[in-house]
């Protein structure tokens, strides 16, 4: 399956490059994360809980980063491993490009599944992947940007923080 999307993303170039880099602000994006731990040159270790449809699964996977274009573009490739659930495994292609309303984020991924999940069908596994890498990419603006108003103030605590992590 192949997905395409942007974001607007209201920081600077070098606050969200540092953010894409980062094992910790990962952590708090990537949905389901239990942990995330790693380095952008030797790469991330993930595990990861989901459920899909019926199936929910523990993944442990790794994730590498290449064709790093500093502060413009990176490739990240990742693959998770479900035990009986399956696997699932898949690339993003991220640029970031400076506008007048702030960085766009723009990414092309591509993913694919086996195992229990892809016996699922393509219309669930499709809709799970896109819901995945909205939420990511929606969790990564809010951490970049920092807490609002609406916030919680124990959120709003943890979202300062990884602001002032990437900053």
């Amino acid at each position: 399956m192949h997905m395409s999307g942007a974001r607007m993303i209201n920081a600077d170039k070098s606050t969200v490059w540092n953010a894409l880099l980062s094992a910790e602000v990962l952590k708090e994006c990537v949905p389901g994360a239990k942990d995330l731990s790693g380095t952008p040159e030797d790469g991330f270790e993930a595990t990861v809980v989901q459920k899909v449809g019926p199936v929910k699964a523990t993944f442990k996977g790794t994730v590498i980063l290449s064709n790093i274009v500093e502060g413009e573009s990176l490739r990240l490739d990742g693959e998770g491993k479900g035990g009986a659930a399956g696997f699932a495994k898949g690339g993003a292609d991220v640029r970031l490009t400076e506008t007048d309303e702030g960085i766009e984020l723009a990414y092309d991924v591509d993913a694919k599944v086996g195992g229990k999940l892809a016996q699922l069908g393509s219309r669930i596994v499709d809709g799970f992947a896109k819901k995945m890498a909205d939420q990511f990419f929606e969790n990564l603006e809010k951490v970049i940007e920092g807490p609002s108003e609406d916030d919680a103030p124990e959120e709003a605590e943890k979202k300062g923080w990884l602001k002032r992590l990437i900053s």
